[in-house]
């Protein structure tokens, strides 16, 4: 076995996952991570795996939700992240949610104890050195300036950007708990949670409009020097949704379905603000979907119109990072690698996945393509039924480009989910045993997403050489 190492640059989600996966396969690597010699906009610690946005990796249900079914295939990997997670959680409804500060700590503990890692805190201020060798770039949307002007430099492409909102967080203490109520959208249980893991502020109609007349009005911080970049849909600042029309805040963020006011149960609020627990203490809570880029002081005066947070205080109000990814489908072959230099592998974000559990399972790909590459063995590639296969196919050539549009970039950020995988076999068989019938809407929806789960799970336990689960339950 080659004793050269593996150099991954970035210590976040997907640099942290590739470690770990390349050292556990018996390779050496060394991580280099700019903070705290170089500090972000965004990170408030020298952490590894420091969140910056949400606390949540979304949805746990592995059986009909697609980052649901990514979180079992990187458990079944031996995923550093997931396992850290799964350590961290504080309850969140159907959702996987984390202390943020315990579980980057968990992170980084198991970094620095494994034998074959070593830390390097550095800036790489240009591509890292051919000698090198295998390496992976894992700087994510924080990537800095001069590295990413390297990265333009050898691609022949300029890395596009766009700003990533990051979401409020208030005090418990401070919440109306006389006015706002604890409940999960139609009492979902899920992963470490009760039915009741949101704290809900309902508004009534003319409530509703003069909230949302305010976003529109409120000062915002201008970005000059990038004006007319996109957002990712999937984290929208709160005020840009607003103009898109008066009712679609209540039809996103603050939909009142599934929710009935523990104070006034008569009365059906006509729009609904929800916080979700932050921290293990159940001391902090953040406001979902409300990322912006409200000024700060206009924040607290349009958020303290929220019914129940009239008397709030929060420990961080919300702001935006700059986020930049490669062309991946243009530039990166099968396993993540540069066309244009044999060894260099991108993953996490600036691929152009979008979300943090995908950003660690593209570094976990990453890690185990260098290491095989690394130990000479051939590189096997995720099933494309897997949730594995399906987003490192996207981003790696399952994108469309358009004709119409000769040489406009069409590529932007996802997350994982079911438009990504092939479609099931003719005549896969969708109806449990004991099922007499045939499943209609929303029933067959649910049951061709379960199916499709079941086959990314027998398919993902293959490409592991792992046992069937039926094996793997004697």
């Amino acid at each position: 076995m080659s004793k050269d190492p593996i150099h991954i640059v970035g210590g976040g989600l997907a640099g942290s996952e590739a470690a770990w996966q390349a050292a556990q396969a018996g390779v050496p690597v060394i991580l280099h991570e700019m903070r705290p010699v170089r500090g972000t906009d965004a990170h408030k610690t020298d952490g590894l795996a420091e969140l910056v946005c949400s606390n949540s990796f979304r949805s746990d249900d592995a059986e009909s939700n697609a980052v649901g079914l990514l979180h079992a295939e990187m458990r079944l990997a031996g995923s550093l992240i997931m396992a850290s997670g799964d350590a961290s959680q504080v309850p969140a409804g159907g959702a996987l949610a984390v202390d943020r500060d315990g579980f980057s700590a968990a992170v980084t503990a198991r970094i620095e104890a494994h034998p074959l890692i070593t830390i390097q805190r550095e800036e790489m201020v240009g591509l890292p050195p051919v000698e090198w060798g295998q390496t992976i770039i894992a700087t994510g949307p924080l990537t800095a300036p001069s590295l990413a002007q390297a990265i333009a430099t050898e691609t022949g492409a300029d890395a596009l950007a766009f700003f990533d909102a990051i979401a409020p967080i208030a005090h418990f203490d401070t919440i109306d708990m006389n006015v706002a109520w604890f409940q999960s959208r139609y009492d979902k249980v899920g992963p470490g949670g009760t039915g009741k893991d949101y704290i809900n502020c309902p508004m009534d109609k003319p409530q509703y409009e003069a909230f949302v007349q305010a976003l529109l009005d409120g000062g915002k911080t201008e970005f000059k020097q990038w004006e007319g970049t996109p957002y990712f849909d999937g984290c929208l600042p709160i005020e840009v949704m607003a103009e898109r029309g008066v009712e679609t805040l209540r039809h996103g963020p603050m939909k009142p379905m599934g929710l009935t006011n523990a104070h006034n149960p008569t009365v059906k609020a006509y729009a609904v603000v929800q916080l979700r627990q932050d921290n293990a203490l159940g001391t902090l809570y953040n406001m979902v979907g409300f990322q912006t880029k409200l000024k700060h002081a206009e924040q607290v005066r349009i958020f303290k119109t929220i019914p129940g947070l009239e008397n709030a205080e929060f420990a961080r109000l919300g702001g935006l990072h700059r986020n930049t990814y490669i062309n991946s489908p243009t530039l990166l072959d099968g396993s993540l690698q540069l066309k244009s230099r044999p060894g260099l592998r991108f993953a996490g974000q600036i691929t152009g996945c979008e979300g943090y559990v995908e950003s660690a399972a593209i570094g976990l790909l990453a890690g185990r393509f260098a290491a095989a590459e690394r130990l000479g063995m051939p590189i096997s590639l995720p099933p494309a039924t897997t949730a594995f296969g399906a987003l490192l196919n996207h981003i790696t050539g399952g994108h469309i480009t358009s004709d119409e549009e000769p040489g406009k970039r069409s590529f932007q950020p996802m997350n994982v989910n079911f438009g990504l995988f092939p479609p099931l076999e003719p005549g896969t068989k969708l109806r449990p045993d004991n099922f007499e019938g045939r499943f209609r809407g929303k029933d067959k929806s649910v049951a061709r997403k379960k199916a499709t789960t079941a086959r990314a799970l027998a398919d993902c336990r293959a490409w592991l050489g792992l046992p069937t689960q039926a094996q793997a339950a004697e």
